[in-house]
């Protein structure tokens, strides 16, 4: 690694501040029934929503394997949808579908905003006209795009570090978030991805809800992903193997990661080897299980 981008992950990861410019998708949901029709497409439950309040969601399709997933805010009658760039046309004309089977409104928002990731416990922005949403290591600002120059100059006389591509996959990987077309796709069923908060299991009907229930109440999911560590490097789409040989699944992501001084990796790994501490082979190296994220939640 370059001393530039140790020197600004170890201002990220200490307290500093970090900021990501990214494209990323949001969708306004509004109309008399928009909980109804939301309600049937979601993974979470849209009516329990209160003002200012947020939580994630998954679309799944009709087999219960993932769409996208979402994070859902509420601000008074109307909800913001906000996804990857990935996935964010694939919801929007989703959506779109039911704007003629009721009292349901679907604008897309994203060409007024710039997507800002910032990464600390410390910056706030008391601003109406941002859009913001919480995470476990900081918060997403949607700025409006007159707004942006100064929002951008406000980061920088705080000293914020501009996170390059490279530093985000790492910082992405420590955090524990899987990225949708590499960790995740339409193969992946949505219990699968072992996101605390993501499903509902006492609401009402939804698209690919029998699926996701019936693997809830059978007890697990077949595979999970989850956290490594590796001893030596390891390759996307390597495969696991048990102790005595068995397939234990495979490897998605990998980045070496400065704080732990190892290479670390997100994998699907099986239900019978998810336990912590768990160790499984990839070709020549060892990897132990590891619960995520991998960094301590700052939030």
């Amino acid at each position: 690694m370059n001393k530039d981008l140790i020197n600004n992950y170890r201002i990220v990861r200490e307290n500093g501040i970090g900021f990501y410019d990214q494209k990323r998708g949001l969708i306004e949901v509004s109309g008399r029934e928009a909980v109804q029709f939301l309600n049937g497409l979601i993974t979470n439950d849209a009516a329990k929503l209160e003002e200012n309040e947020q939580t994630l969601a998954a679309f799944p399709n009709a087999q219960g394997r993932l769409l996208a997933v979402v994070r859902v805010l509420r601000l008074g009658d109307k909800f913001l949808f906000e996804t990857e760039a990935e996935t964010y046309e694939k919801i929007l004309k989703n959506l779109q579908r039911f704007t003629f089977a009721g009292d349901f409104f679907v604008a897309d928002l994203s060409d007024n905003f710039r997507f800002f990731r910032i990464q600390s416990s410390e910056f706030r922005i008391p601003e109406t006209d941002f859009i913001s949403f919480k995470t476990d290591f900081g918060t997403d600002y949607f700025v409006p795009k007159e707004a942006a120059e100064n929002f951008t100059n406000e980061l920088k006389n705080k000293n914020a570090v501009e996170i390059s591509d490279e530093l985000y996959e790492i910082l992405r990987i420590e955090n524990g978030t899987p990225l949708y077309g590499v960790d995740m796709d339409e193969t992946t069923i949505v219990s699968e991805l072992g996101i605390d908060g993501l499903i509902s299991y006492n609401k009402g009907c939804y698209i690919g809800q029998e699926i996701i229930a019936r693997i809830h109440f059978r007890g697990h999911v077949a595979k999970q992903l989850t956290g490594l560590i590796l001893e030596t490097e390891a390759k996307p789409n390597d495969e696991l193997k048990s102790a005595d040989g068995k397939n234990a699944g495979k490897i998605t992501s990998v980045t070496f990661s400065p704080k732990l001084e190892k290479y670390i990796a997100l994998a699907f790994v099986r239900y019978d080897y998810l336990t912590e501490g768990t160790e499984l082979k990839v070709i020549d190296t060892t990897a132990t299980v590891r619960n995520l994220p991998f960094i301590e939640r700052i939030s």
